[in-house]
């Protein structure tokens, strides 16, 4: 369960944050002072801080300016009413993950709390390289195989330099984990390691996002904003899904590597930065050259290390290595205990294609065992778990599909803007409503079969406005 320190003189507000953050499943702490929040960092390290500027004593600045020096990657989120956006914004310049204005947007509020704890975890969470038996809360590179042999002699070349890595694999192979295992094994780990999917943010928030921009640079810009990249200075970026950055951004990001100076939209001041850039991709880098879709001089740039993550169907032999592992971390994250698994079932997914990789068998496995009652994992589960008919079923309902396929036709003919939007929600709505049905309205297990993050689901329940009966005690909910 990932602390949260909330860090201000309002008691009301500490108390608020309290009983709202509670219920997103976070443990809280409360501190009224900046002097209080700084010894709270010593007594045990949070998460998470979320601090306000302005209080008796210390200001937030000085206080986070304390924090940074305990541990330079702890994210902290400064509070600010919008009167006093400069002092924040110095704040996210001194390496700050964001800030907040009051009164706040409480969905947006908690999308960035749950940014920055995942942002705390790829930072701090370690990465096992090599270590099939890794322990079971730890993310572990698993694997027997050649071609994992000479992936972890190349991490260990490559990380103590601060060479540019590129690496390579299909969706699913476990890129960002050699990212973050070059990152902890380097010269930068006591640096911030932050994370950018170019695909996950729209192209025109993406370069804003990266550079940030100086007051009036685009319709909405009422205030400075810091860029990624300069509040990584000394630590490591991750550009996760590089192939797909645009053009135009492409451009920028090769002169970051050229001349380590970025400027802000909007502005003429140079900022030298100081970061270390690994970034990942599942394109053909090539071919992308070739069709001018991808910058020939960045890609030579980027590929100074080149690491590759081979498929999961090219080194069959880690299968059951993989499986072992995964049972024995998410029996530990759901409280039971590693059932095992049967001869048979361990052959079965041994022969599968997993064209979604080590993530793809992954989730197989966290299916499973959801539904597991102790016994070793059998075929018959595995093979539900991997929505295949079991041996004494019939196939797919072809009535059911034939009904889907009617209104999904019948919809394309309504001329409505918002048309895949709503089938996505209207699919998902229900998808949501069976999975919480599935587990007796547990959320948290509904949760996990979905393989979404609690407040995920949390914030989707609430925009679909489910009402569901919980058929289980209230702390399990």
């Amino acid at each position: 369960m990932a602390q949260i320190l909330i860090v201000d003189d309002d008691h009301q507000l500490r108390v608020s944050f309290e009983r709202l953050l509670a219920a997103e499943g976070y443990d809280v702490r409360a501190a009224s002072s900046g002097e209080a929040g700084i010894a709270a960092v010593r007594e045990a390290m949070p998460d998470v801080v979320v601090m306000d500027v302005r209080m008796p004593g210390i200001s937030g600045l000085e206080a986070y300016a304390a924090m940074r020096e305990i541990e330079p990657r702890l994210p902290v989120i400064i509070m600010t009413a919008y009167g006093t956006t400069d002092i924040a914004i110095e704040a996210t310049k001194m390496g700050a993950y964001d800030y907040i204005l009051k009164p706040f947007d409480i969905p947006e509020t908690l999308r960035l709390i749950d940014k920055a704890v995942a942002a705390a975890r790829s930072m701090r969470a370690r990465v096992a390289v090599g270590e099939e038996d890794a322990a079971a809360t730890a993310d572990a590179i698993i694997g027997k195989s050649p071609a994992m042999q000479e992936l972890y002699k190349a991490i260990g070349r490559a990380a103590p330099t601060d060479a540019t890595v590129l690496v390579r694999g299909e969706s699913g192979t476990g890129k960002e984990l050699v990212a973050r295992a070059v990152y902890q094994h380097s010269n930068r780990a006591e640096r911030p390691f932050l994370v950018i999917n170019c695909v996950a943010i729209p192209e025109t928030l993406l370069e804003s996002e990266l550079f940030g921009y100086e007051k009036g640079a685009f319709t909405g810009a009422s205030g400075r904003k810091v860029g990624k990249i300069e509040q990584a200075n000394h630590g490591t970026v991750f550009l996760d899904e590089i192939g797909d950055m645009p053009l135009p951004i492409q451009a920028k990001i090769l002169r970051l590597l050229q001349e380590q100076n970025v400027e802000r939209l909007g502005g003429r001041q140079v900022i030298p930065v100081d970061v270390r850039i690994i970034a990942a991709t599942n394109r053909d880098l090539e071919e992308a050259v070739r069709r001018g879709q991808f910058r020939e001089d960045l890609y030579y740039r980027l590929k100074v290390v080149s690491l590759s993550m081979p498929p999961l169907r090219e080194r069959p032999g880690d299968i059951p290595l993989l499986v072992r592992y995964f049972l024995a971390r998410f029996a530990r994250e759901m409280g039971q205990v590693d059932p095992g698994v049967a001869p048979a079932a361990l052959e079965f997914l041994t022969a599968q294609p997993w064209p979604g990789n080590v993530r793809e068998l992954g989730n197989t496995v966290k299916k499973a065992l959801i539904f597991n009652l102790g016994a070793p994992l059998g075929l018959d589960e595995v093979r539900k778990a991997l929505g295949e008919p079991l041996r004494n079923e019939a196939g797919p309902d072809p009535e059911a599909a034939e009904s889907l396929t009617r209104l999904i036709r019948r919809e394309l003919g309504s001329g409505r803007e918002s048309l895949f939007e709503d089938l996505m929600d209207r699919f998902g709505q229900q998808v949501i409503r069976e999975a919480l049905n599935a587990t007796g309205g547990n959320r948290s297990q509904a949760a996990r079969l979905l393989g979404l993050s609690r407040p995920t689901l949390l914030a989707k329940i609430e925009k679909y406005g489910l009402r569901i009966e919980s058929r289980v005690r209230p702390a399990d909910s």
